[in-house]
């Protein structure tokens, strides 16, 4: 039997009450039952949401904190980060975790919550809607080396990639995860407004996307750069600008994209693109 599965299979199943109703709370109750684990309860404000949730993960529902049951192991505080530090204020728990899933808020925020708080990062895009559940890694964080062991223990039940990570380490990979991800999807929303009115199909590029993604998995990115810029193509570069004169966002993108491009690999001719 492998060693992980071994382990897993160690771990009592814990009892988990999730507060919050969004993607993040949807996708990961989904993934907390299907590991096998007893979710007790949805608390949200919006009873209707919260009722909707629990009855899909087999749970109760309230829309009180003071309702929160406290016979918990987990308390995953699953809500936008602006909303952490009001529902934490709320949370009282004797025994058991008090989490939250974000990337760019201190665990700090839960110290009065709970004697044993931490963090319980997804480091990946969740949608309620999605039907099949990607890969997730988790980045932990606990108060005591003891409630860390035990963030650890669950979430190795959910993901064979688990990484602890402090706030500050924390925060250096969400803004990571916000240039790669957040800035190219940007990218690709500009880009699809200029398809559409240039009419050509914007899925014609998702392969070239798809390959470059999957080259990551094996190449640093450094050894995968191509285009004019880093050829140095200046006709292409100018042919290219002309046709995007009419996009002025795209334009400059487009402008200090290239030229950053030429000035990181060192092309041997130093001219400027403007």
């Amino acid at each position: 039997m492998p060693k992980l599965l071994q382990f897993i299979l160690y771990i009592h199943v814990m009892k988990i009450v999730i507060i919050g109703t969004g993607n993040v709370a949807n996708v990961l109750g989904r993934k907390i039952k299907a590991a096998g684990h007893t979710i007790l309860q949805v608390i949200s404000r919006n009873i209707d949401h919260a009722y909707t949730l629990a009855d899909m993960l087999g749970a109760g529902s309230n829309n009180y904190f003071s309702a929160v049951r406290p016979d918990a192991d987990i308390y995953i505080i699953a809500v936008s980060d602006e909303a952490i530090p009001e529902i934490a204020a709320q949370l009282l728990i004797d025994n058991g975790i008090v989490v939250h899933t974000a990337g760019a808020v201190s665990k700090n925020v839960l110290e009065r919550s709970a004697r044993s708080f931490g963090v319980l990062y997804p480091l990946q895009s969740l949608s309620a809607q999605r039907e099949s559940i990607p890969e997730i890694p988790f980045l932990i964080d606990g108060n005591t080396e003891e409630t860390m062991l035990r963030i650890e223990q669950f979430a190795l039940t959910l993901s064979g990639r688990v990484q602890y990570a402090d706030d500050e380490m924390r925060q250096k990979i969400h803004a990571g995860a916000v240039m790669t991800n957040n800035f190219t999807n940007f990218l690709y929303t500009l880009t699809n407004e200029f398809c559409k009115k240039e009419n050509i199909d914007f899925k014609l590029l998702l392969p070239l996307l798809t390959e470059t993604v999957q080259r990551l998995q094996y190449n640093d990115p450094p050894l995968l750069q191509t285009g004019p810029a880093r050829r140095g193509d200046m006709v292409t570069i100018q042919k290219h600008l002309s046709i995007l004169e009419n996009y002025p966002v795209l334009h400059r993108l487009y402008q200090e994209f290239s030229q950053l491009i030429i000035d990181y690999y060192g092309k041997y001719n130093k001219e400027s693109i403007v």
